[in-house]
């Protein structure tokens, strides 16, 4: 079974996202663009800034196609940034600014990231990932030497050692202006997502791409966000969802982004209230936090708009943040590699389906079929395929595993459609853990973890989480011949998970057993593990 709207196929207005940031500055130039609690910058401001960054990375050298990493917070400095790198024809590289020094060290060298742009946050984990890659590439062979690069740092909001340099020096470069590249193929970003093989790596996202889902999103009646509104920046913008969704879309609709770098329950609904926020797109931990307060209708009040996004929301949250506050939650359902929104229920027109995550975007096409991409019979669950000129090229750096023949892309979720086109998410084919909207893979988390002294077997799932929608729970078989305690392996596993991975990544709840359950392959039965852990849920184990 197939839906979408044939008739209508947005057309983006430019070949470089960053044009829109200059032409909100021709359409408003005093208008507010960003609040980010240190700055205030106007579209003129933005724009303006934003072309001196592209002049100074031009000027330390790099030429079109060279990959800028962006380690920074919810700041007005992110935004101008990837804005001035995408402007000068590079390909930014935004990152989890909570990363670890070893993630820091593995996205540099994959993405042989010229530049890296940090702050006073980040300065410190991104100097000994550098100084960890140089060292590295001295001891490598000529061949990757060749390959590699020891990226420029760039430092914001902190002193600079003398081999780096400072954002402001930076974004005052004086000179001609960077000519902005008109190819809508030519690469924008890379952002590290699991694909459909499980390890983190990177989706190769065009001008096109997103470009086209901004516009996809706007044709929308109503669109996600209008000219006029306020929009709370609260999701990271290193998450694809923060940076097109929500970034995109304040860019397209040339209206005004009020950043926040943490999501603290009283501080943010405080910001909300004294930024006269109207536009509050959120992951469903946020939604969930807030629904425990009594005041939230006051202090939500002049809010017109909430979306969800990034992980599923529960229908029982849904149910209480509206019966508090009398706004409906809008969903969506979306992926990286679409850069990302494939449906909403904006739109849709009628009451709000439970469960449903809404119709396909005008110009996306959604099929329900089988692993060979043929159809199910019409509400039967199955493979959700995608296609629409939102999709990625591929993934870095030889564009394997994108949209096959005919533009159809299998998504590795399963699904259905009503008889009226709403999508229904079933299950994931992935083994992805969604925690906060972030997803982490165990694979990942299975390596750490097996690097771990008296470690001799490790299996990482998901389990429900209420705070966080899912939480990562690792179960570990010891080493007989290392001789160590149950509870020293546990002691060791969550410090080195501390030094190696990032917090959301980091598992909840660390397990020591005699043994795992395993198929007649030999794979481990996680699905056997995850019945463990409902059962430990009620008590029952």
């Amino acid at each position: 079974m197939e839906a979408h709207d044939p008739d209508v196929v947005p057309q983006w207005p430019t070949s470089n996202l960053a044009a829109l940031a200059t032409a909100a500055a021709r359409a408003r130039p005093d208008g507010e663009a960003l609040v980010d609690g240190r700055r205030r910058l106007t579209w003129a401001d933005l724009a303006r800034e934003s072309a001196g960054v592209a002049a100074g990375l031009s000027a330390l050298g790099l030429v079109a196609g060279h990959r800028v990493a962006i380690l920074l917070g919810n700041r007005a400095e992110f935004v101008t940034t990837y804005l001035g790198a995408l402007g000068a024809g590079l390909v930014a590289v935004p990152m989890n600014h909570r990363s670890p020094t070893g993630e820091i060290v593995r996205v540099l060298a994959d993405a042989q990231a010229r530049v890296v742009v940090c702050d006073d946050t980040t300065v410190t984990g991104t100097r000994a990932a550098v100084s960890g890659l140089a060292d590295a590439l001295e001891g490598a062979d000529a061949e990757l030497r060749a390959r590699a690069v020891v990226p420029h740092v760039v430092v914001v909001d902190a002193p600079a050692l003398p081999t780096e340099h400072t954002y402001a020096d930076l974004a005052a470069t004086a000179g001609t202006r960077v000519p902005s590249p008109q190819d809508p193929e030519a690469l924008a970003a890379l952002l590290y997502t699991a694909g459909t093989s499980g390890r983190p790596r990177a989706a190769m996202l065009p001008h096109r791409s997103l470009l086209a889902n901004v516009e996809q999103a706007a044709a929308l009646t109503p669109p996600p966000l209008e000219r006029d509104d306020r929009v709370l920046g609260l999701v990271p913008l290193f998450h694809v969802y923060g940076l097109n969704a929500v970034l995109g879309q304040v860019l397209r609709q040339h209206a005004c982004l009020v950043l926040a770098e943490r999501f603290d329950v009283e501080e943010t609904l405080t910001l909300v209230a004294e930024e006269s926020v109207t536009n509050i797109p959120v992951a469903p931990p946020v939604l969930s936090a807030w629904t425990q307060r009594d005041d939230l209708a006051d202090r939500l009040s002049g809010v017109r708009t909430v979306l969800s996004g990034a992980s599923p929301l529960a229908p029982e949250v849904a149910r209480r943040f509206q019966e508090a506050t009398g706004i409906p939650v809008h969903q969506g359902y979306g992926l990286t590699e679409a850069s990302p929104v494939l449906t909403t229920t904006l739109g849709t027109g009628g009451a709000h389906k439970p469960g449903s995550v809404g119709r396909p975007l005008p110009g996306v096409e959604i099929r329900i079929g089988d692993g060979g991409g043929a159809g199910t019979d019409d509400q039967d669950p199955g493979e959700i395929w995608v296609r629409g000129e939102n999709l990625f090229c591929g993934y870095w750096p030889t564009g394997e595993g994108g949209p096959g023949p005919g533009g159809w892309y299998a998504t590795g979720d399963i699904g259905y459609l009503d008889a009226d086109g709403d999508l229904f998410l079933v299950d994931r084919m992935k083994d992805i853990v969604i925690v906060s909207g972030f997803n982490v893979y165990p694979v990942e988390v299975e390596e750490a973890i097996g690097e771990v002294t008296g470690v001799g077997e490790v299996a990482v799932i998901g389990t429900e989480d209420p705070d966080t929608g899912e939480a990562v729970v690792a179960y570990v078989v010891p080493d007989p011949m290392s001789g160590l305690a149950d509870e020293r392996i546990v002691v060791d596993v969550r410090a080195h998970c501390e030094a190696r991975l990032a917090p959301f990544k980091r598992p909840r709840e660390v397990h020591v057993v005699d043994h795992l359950p395993h198929s007649v392959t030999g794979k481990v039965a996680k699905g056997r593990l995850r019945d463990t852990e409902q059962r430990r849920a009620m008590g029952l184990a």
